[in-house]
């Protein structure tokens, strides 16, 4: 496709300027190619206007001198001036890289959002254009730093948008935008995102912060130069290189802060941040020491991330000193590269790469790829795009923590990250298989959550695996969607064991066995239900979608079915499925009455959950309409194992030391107590609802019998619901 290139349109200044910028760090060659591609994009989007009225391309130039000031490559600017080309004008993907090259057609395609989706709402097309994006930046990191430029220029222009638009768009940039932007590492570009999109969200609470913040800046003014030039003498006298520099809070942290932690603004202002740059890694800790030495460090508040960097490769020496007249002070010390990565983070690798490759930029651009192999997992585990997006959000808000393995690797988890997101970081199949777990060389719970500096060995076993309620409590994107799809995993297989015994069930009630179908018969009943494998056929009747006695019913039939009765007759005799205890997630027990083995029990089959256990006593199976092809006789087998949670409810004289009593004797008879639920009766007696584990009626006989012997109990016995 040839394209003859009409004249610009009018105010060219704004490529000029971009030019200009482009010249002082890229080839003439490169800089003409940019200058064909907005050649290109302005003849594409030649009568199209923004919301402003302003002719559409400025919009792209925009977004490439945002791109030109971080020092990005070429491709990167000619991908950001073509960036809307292919969802907004007739220009092709194909169009893009005839005129210039694959690499940059990949860019602007990864930027472009999927407009031809036909999906069923609205967030899951958002969730899938998040899910493509995310899947392109993967294959190419620069995609994203397109994207980021071209979110922070449309964040600059809500103005013109309606009221509702502009708190979308700022509500969206707050969720996902700003979040990607600190993983990684790109702060410059995350806090403008995050105060523009804070504007537009809460105008009212903006405007209040920002005059009460520019009023407080003249009263500080003294005291910050007091401060600066006690730490810069102090320096000149150790004859130490460093830039200090006054930092300013910026707004959106300043609120945040004030609503995480419920203080008033005087309160988060009285700190006073600083920051020194200077030569080298050596000389930040001795600055950091002489530091130390002007004001006294406030205990526990020292933090290295030169020495551990946080996940989008930051890198700085943290401390909090008391300063003069008891205020504290912020300080921040690092070297001139590692200021230009906590800017930058994976852009400063353009920016550096013509160095060593060792360096901050280097570091931040790899731990950007390894957070870019994990969102891969992630896509991979998931069931779905929206599924995929909240995994990506938990990853997105990393308060960190860094914990040690046993030979003294470090591993850095989100803050409030358990032993189980820490097996699922060493490894998966470390994860699927956990069963216990040490912290500090101790035997903790699964679900506790970790803190900095300890040691964690995870357990393993050939026979364990995912737990649900595992789920609860796991903080971490990756060990979320491994969990989910394993359990999907087992849930298949012990939906296919079940299936098969309630069809081997439902065939000898025809007199028939699995071995007397014969295969074509077989071939033609699953071409018939739209199933490819047997194996799909006892899932689905494992998972409740499909009815055993009507399965049966038709390969009993078989090449007879206009004889075939449409209803399974309920008078027809067969034998109860045997209930084992370890049939797993197809197999669950009413809450409402809490079946146990020993009572009469009744099944019904519920699409997608397998078959629920109800006790026959139960008012939900009374009240249940009965269709027969949904109700299913059940047994308990002759062995059958596991624990079983039941409710037991206790009325005792309100004395001191009565519920350690209680508590003591039940666990004397090797029950565990999994919730007590007390409720006052009249100040003298007292009601207790115990939900313990028991194996059987015998076993819960035995413990009814053993609290009725306590002097202070009047009244004991089961809750049927």
């Amino acid at each position: 496709m040839s394209h003859t290139v009409a004249a610009p349109p009018s105010q060219p200044y704004l490529i000029s300027d971009l030019c200009d910028d482009l010249e002082a760090y890229l080839e003439p060659e490169q800089v003409r190619e940019a200058y064909r591609a907005y050649l290109l994009s302005a003849e594409a989007h030649e009568g199209q206007h923004r919301a402003s009225g302003e002719p559409y391309v400025y919009h792209p130039v925009e977004v490439a001198r945002i791109l030109a000031e971080m020092r990005l490559d070429a491709q990167s600017v000619v991908a950001a001036l073509l960036h809307d080309v292919i969802e907004d004008t007739v220009l092709t993907k194909a169009d893009v890289a005839r005129e210039f090259g694959p690499e940059v057609a990949e860019l602007v395609d990864g930027v472009t959002k999927l407009t031809q989706i036909n999906l069923g709402n609205r967030a899951e097309a958002q969730a899938e254009n998040y899910r493509k994006m995310l899947l392109a930046m993967t294959q190419d990191i620069r995609v994203i730093l397109v994207k980021l430029a071209d979110r922070l220029h449309n964040m600059r222009t809500l103005g013109a948008l309606r009221p509702e638009k502009r708190r979308a768009i700022a509500r969206e940039t707050l969720d996902i935008y700003a979040p990607i932007a600190s993983r990684l590492g790109l702060n410059h570009l995350r806090h403008q995102l995050e105060d523009l999109g804070f504007a537009a969200l809460h105008p009212t609470r903006y405007r209040v912060l920002a005059q009460e913040v520019k009023k407080a800046r003249g009263h500080r003014k003294e005291v910050v130069q007091k401060i600066e030039m006690a730490i810069k003498r102090r320096l000149r006298q150790e004859g130490l290189p460093g830039e200090v520099i006054g930092r300013e809070k910026h707004l959106y942290s300043l609120y945040r802060k004030m609503r995480a932690k419920g203080s008033r603004l005087s309160e988060v202002l009285d700190v006073y941040a600083f920051r020194i740059v200077t030569d080298s890694v050596d000389s930040c800790y001795r600055v950091l020491g002489a530091v130390h030495n002007l004001y006294k460090p406030v205990p526990g508040r020292f933090k290295d991330y030169i020495a551990i960097p946080k996940a989008n490769g930051y890198q700085s020496l943290h401390t909090v000193l008391f300063g003069p007249f008891g205020i504290p002070i912020e300080v921040q010390v690092r070297t001139r590269e590692m200021h230009e990565v906590a800017e930058s983070g994976i852009a400063a690798h353009w920016l550096y790469k013509g160095g060593d490759g060792d360096g901050g930029a280097a570091s931040a651009h790899k731990r950007a790829r390894e957070w870019l192999r994990d969102l891969l997992e992630l896509q991979r585990d998931a069931g779905n795009s929206v599924e995929f997006i909240e995994n990506v959000k938990v990853d997105l808000f990393p308060d960190e923590v860094y914990v040690f393995t046993p030979k003294g690797e470090i591993k850095r988890l989100p803050r409030g990250a358990t032993p189980v997101d820490f097996a699922y970081t060493v490894h998966t199949d470390v994860g699927n298989t956990c069963v216990a777990a040490k912290v500090d060389r101790r035997y903790s719970p699964l679900s506790t959550p970790l803190a900095n500096g300890q040691t964690v060995e995870v357990v393993t076993a050939p026979w364990g695996r995912p737990n649900p309620n595992w789920l609860n409590f796991v903080v971490t994107g990756k060990a979320r969607s491994t969990i989910r799809s394993a359990l999907k995993g087992l849930q298949r297989g012990e939906a296919v064991e079940l299936g098969r015994r309630l069809l081997k069930n439902a065939l000898a009630e025809e007199s028939l066995s699995p071995q007397d179908i014969p295969a074509p018969c077989l071939q033609s009943a699953l071409r018939n239900m739209g199933l490819a494998t047997e194996e799909d056929l006892l899932a689905d009747i494992g998972l409740g979608n499909r009815i055993a006695q009507l399965v049966a019913r038709r390969f009993a039939f078989c090449g007879e079915e206009d004889r075939m009765p449409t209803e399974p007759d309920p008078q027809h005799g067969g034998r109860p499925l045997a209930i084992k205890g370890t049939e797993g997630m197809v197999v669950n027990f009413a809450r409402c009455c809490r079946p146990i083995p020993g009572d009469p029990i009744q099944g019904f089959v519920t699409a997608g959950r397998g078959i629920v256990i109800h006790t026959q006593w139960c008012k939900n199976v009374a009240e249940r309409p009965t269709r027969m092809d949904k109700i299913i006789d059940l047994a308990w087998a002759p062995a059958v194992r596991g624990d079983f949670p039941v409710d037991i409810r206790v009325e005792v004289a309100d004395q001191r030391g009565v519920l350690a009593t209680i508590a003591a004797a039940i666990a004397d008879e090797g029950a565990n107590i999994e919730n007590v639920d007390i409720a006052d009766h009249d100040g003298l007696y007292t009601a207790i609802t115990f939900t313990i584990d028991v194996t059987h009626r015998a076993h819960l006989a035995r413990i009814l019998r053993r609290v009725r012997g306590i002097r202070q109990v009047t009244r004991i016995f089961r809750v049927r619901g």
